[in-house]
């Protein structure tokens, strides 16, 4: 681990984020373990939400998956990694509101709650297993989600 790395670490711990990631895992009974870089793997998360592959709060990566699907991902996990730099330079938990405005941001402009996400294209779209969805106007991609509920 680097300094940068242990400094993340700290940091995340004093502004409470890595302390909510270790909340989020226990109510989804994911079972932690430490990972690399100052991460910690929160496997076998049993919540439906979010819809995700893995996702990060603090320092904490969570997935419904075992660690062996973590470990086989270093790219997903490099970008998981960037998540948790957000939360250091965002101060913590303004980063879950800010994250929520940016998915709704994204979903507006593109129908993915991913591609237009200011965060998400930080840590790197495609690291993240997210496909760039083109802009759409406003009430295209409305009419479209309307659309499809029918």
């Amino acid at each position: 681990m680097t300094g940068a790395q242990r400094l993340k670490l700290v940091v995340n711990f004093v502004n409470l984020s890595t302390l909510a990631g270790f909340l989020v895992a226990l109510i989804g009974r994911a079972k932690v373990s430490r990972g690399p870089r100052g991460l910690f793997y929160a496997n076998g998360y049993r919540l439906g939400f979010p819809i995700a592959n893995a996702f990060t709060v603090g320092n904490v990566v969570l997935t419904k998956n075992d660690r062996a699907y973590l470990d086989a991902r270093p790219v997903l996990v490099r970008h998981e990694e960037r998540h948790s730099w957000q939360y250091f330079c965002l101060i913590g938990l303004p980063m879950l509101p800010l994250y929520v405005l940016a998915v709704a941001w994204s979903w507006a402009r593109t129908g993915c709650p991913a591609s237009r996400n200011p965060f998400e294209r930080l840590a790197g779209l495609a690291d993240g297993n997210y496909t760039e969805h083109p802009v759409q106007s406003f009430g295209r991609t409305l009419q479209q989600t309307f659309s499809r509920k029918r």
